[in-house]
């Protein structure tokens, strides 16, 4: 991969490889799990499932070896074991249950997962005899022109008779590499005489292995894919499905359309017969029922029904934004609470302010929040008016139906129903209603 970070920890579409084969495990009849890790891998992983145990790798000496590791933890589990690599994000539950189901009913030492692919690249090449039986399995780096020459390869995923498996992991001889390879144990059951089992995936994209650059975006393309179709399923429109890149994680309602250029990402969800985009980010944020969302950035945020934003808008961390509110182009919040009915219209910033509901924020409205130092709250309250141009300067609180006038520079509290203009702007009470 040429990187610094561990293969099964780059990301695909919001989730690392690594945790999309926990998922797809977890949702099988395993009883004990075991990862096997390198030195240099983290020692804790916020996604990794409770009770898995850890082994390392001190040497790296080869798949068959990492697997031999394990013997000290999982000896007398259990009778068999299924073993993955966690460079093939894309296997199923569905495909795994099935591997195990065949490996049990044919009582052999070793199942295989394998598939004909279109182009095999530096996967593992299947060599079958005469009568069509697995009699070995080929690294690419060691296969010959024949074995180079089939196009079924070995998936990564296998099941063993534990009985069977132990001793011959400590039996295995390495490869011209230097290495020891789990698909080497083919060769020793076929000295054993002992038949070895396959079974293809339910989906042939689930084969896909991750070995580079190219790899890893063939099998992000595929895993999007795989969401879209599932999205669409579920009632969703997408409108130019090629052009819209949704997580994993992502939740998103019925009816509800995505246009051209939108990216949902993280824990994010999206209520019933929204219209999101064209090009809207959303990460980690949730969005109520029937809201419309042009092109803007919206980062760990809340929005309640009934919500228009942007074009051109940023809701950053902490904005939380309730039902009914209007928020017009080229508009920034920040830790902000908006309340209902309230409009936002035109090139304002809110940080770190309350909003009561029915306000109206006018356009260049700025608060003020950062003194150099520290960051201060400002709070508007219900009805209040906030003209054109006008910078609030925290901390401070504008009272309920209170208005400042255009270009106004608030320094101190206005009470309710208080009107103030000028620079700094100067109070001047009027009558209800005037």
């Amino acid at each position: 991969m040429k990187s610094r970070i561990p293969k099964a920890l780059h990301r695909i579409a919001g989730r690392d490889m690594l945790s999309w084969v926990q998922q797809a495990i977890s949702e099988t009849p395993v009883a004990t799990t075991v990862s096997v890790v390198g030195p240099a891998f983290p020692a804790d992983l916020a996604h990794s499932p409770n009770g898995m145990k850890r082994v390392v790798q001190a040497e790296r000496l080869g798949t068959g070896h990492a697997l031999l590791q394990t013997e000290s933890v999982l000896v007398g589990c259990a009778d068999h074991m299924l073993v993955l690599n966690a460079d093939m994000p894309l296997i199923s539950s569905e495909t795994l249950g099935h591997m195990m189901d065949r490996h049990m009913d044919s009582e052999s030492a070793m199942t295989l997962l394998t598939c004909d692919v279109e182009d095999p690249g530096q996967m593992g090449r299947v060599v079958r005899g005469e009568q069509g039986e697995i009699v070995g399995l080929v690294e690419w780096r060691d296969a010959g022109p024949a074995a180079l020459a089939s196009n079924e390869v070995c998936c990564g995923a296998y099941c063993f008779r534990t009985d069977w498996l132990w001793p011959a992991l400590r039996d295995l001889q390495p490869a011209p590499s230097g290495e020891y390879y789990i698909t080497a144990l083919v060769d020793s059951a076929s000295c054993d005489g002992v038949p070895v089992e396959s079974v293809a995936p339910v989906d042939a994209f689930e084969a896909m292995g991750v070995n580079d650059r190219a790899d890893l975006a063939r099998v992000t393309a595929a895993a999007f894919e795989n969401i879209r179709q599932r999205l669409m399923a579920k009632g969703v429109t997408l409108v130019d499905p090629i052009s819209t890149f949704v997580d994993a994680s992502v939740q998103v309602g019925m009816d509800t359309q995505l246009h051209p250029g939108v990216i949902l990402q993280g824990k994010t969800s999206i209520g019933e017969g929204c219209e999101i985009g064209p090009n809207a980010v959303i990460r980690d944020s949730s969005i109520g029922n029937d809201c419309r969302i042009q092109g803007s950035v919206i980062e760990e945020s809340s929005i309640a029904d009934h919500v228009d934003v942007g074009p051109y808008c940023h809701l950053r961390p902490g904005a939380c934004i309730a039902e009914g509110v209007h928020i017009g182009n080229y508009v920034e919040v920040k830790e902000t609470v908006v309340g209902r009915d309230t409009k936002v219209g035109h090139f304002s910033y809110l940080g770190d302010s309350e909003i009561g509901a029915g306000v109206n924020i006018g356009a260049g409205t700025v608060t003020c929040n950062y003194d150099g130092s520290a960051k201060h709250r400002t709070v508007i309250q219900d009805g209040a008016f906030i003209g054109s141009g006008s910078m609030l300067v925290a901390p401070v609180k504008v009272g309920a139906r209170a208005v400042t006038g255009a270009g106004s520079v608030v320094t101190n509290d206005l009470p309710e129903g208080a009107l103030a203009f000028g620079v700094p702007a100067r109070e001047k009470t009027r009558m209800e209603g005037c």
